[in-house]
């Protein structure tokens, strides 16, 4: 086991040195138009074209040779000094602090409604396949994963925020956290995720209970008179919760990924995918850098804590031949 865990911590190190520079190159071969906007402003107000370019490449320290320029981030990385972000003109280790925990309020009430309710339904609807409360949780599945999240926020806006005023239609910034306004405006974008991760949830959690219900054990435990809630929780959902462990980093991944650049820039809400989005729209490669090393973290010790979870939950996998 220990092998094995220092076998993915090295790989670890080696899958976000790829990303980061993949990420990097990608950045530096696609073009920045702010440059070409600061040299037409400067070429407009009687500025010469090429001093005005050769300024905005010594100001983003794009003069330099790409290999060193390549360096100085990774070294930085390293040492946690992710550089300085040229947009929000602060550190960028800064401006990930002040937006993280925008998204965490959100993210993470979705994450654990999702969760305990996908699985929840998933496993009543398995164990009552073919009924009218079957029919009604599957339905609502393909409503949850067929809607775009992008329409369902707008959706939303339009409906609570301008034609009932339940909900703001942008998110305020100022207004405390711990307040009954704050909640009252992250009501929208927590249900906007909610919807279609427990829609993933309660399908997986279905199809994988669905192997368990008519198991010989399962029979058995119900011989010996063993109750429904007993069956379930028991006998059902413990084998089905080592392949439902597995959905739960992608869901994470999710919200990370997709659901929150849709959800904040559709509420205005300032987290972390707002703060990448704006960074990759406005070239700033440091900031870009670091927002995509916190998804990158998250996916690689979030597979390394799901595979060991597999030894707990089942005793027969083991990693010490691996």
């Amino acid at each position: 086991m220990k092998w094995y865990i220092a076998r993915r911590l090295a790989w670890t190190v080696v899958a976000t040195f790829i990303i980061l520079s993949l990420t990097f190159g990608l950045m530096a071969a696609s073009p920045d138009p702010q440059a070409a906007s600061y040299v037409a402003q400067q070429v407009q107000e009687g500025g010469d074209f090429e001093e005005a370019q050769e300024s905005y490449e010594r100001a983003r320290g794009l003069d330099q040779p790409l290999w060193e320029r390549y360096k100085n981030y990774m070294i930085g990385m390293v040492t946690l000094d992710w550089g300085w972000s040229e947009t929000r003109s602060q550190p960028v280790t800064e401006a990930i602090l002040e937006a993280w925990p925008y998204s965490v309020m959100y993210a993470t009430p979705a994450l654990i409604i999702s969760t305990v309710l996908g699985v929840a339904i998933g496993l009543y609807s398995a164990t009552h396949r073919n009924s009218l409360e079957d029919y009604a949780a599957s339905a609502f599945a393909f409503f949850g994963i067929s809607i775009p999240d992008f329409w369902f926020g707008i959706l939303m806006i339009l409906i609570f925020g301008v034609w009932l005023g339940w909900i703001p239609i942008y998110y305020h910034s100022d207004v405390p956290w711990f307040s009954l306004q704050n909640v009252q405006q992250l009501i929208a974008p927590t249900l906007v995720v909610t919807l279609s991760s427990i829609a993933s949830e309660m399908r997986f959690s279905r199809a994988t209970a669905l192997e368990y219900v008519n198991a010989e054990f399962v029979k058995t435990a119900k011989a010996k008179g063993a109750d429904s809630w007993r069956r379930v929780t028991r006998h059902i959902f413990r084998p089905a919760l080592v392949p439902l462990s597995t959905i739960l980093v992608g869901d994470i991944l999710n919200i990370v990924l997709v659901s929150s650049y849709l959800v904040e820039v559709v509420f205005g809400i300032p987290g972390l995918g707002q703060l990448s989005y704006k960074a990759i729209i406005q070239q700033d490669v440091a900031l870009v850098l670091a927002t995509v090393l916190i998804p990158t973290f998250i996916a690689i010790v979030g597979n390394l804590f799901q595979d060991l979870a597999y030894t707990v939950l089942d005793p027969r996998i083991s990693y010490g031949e691996r």
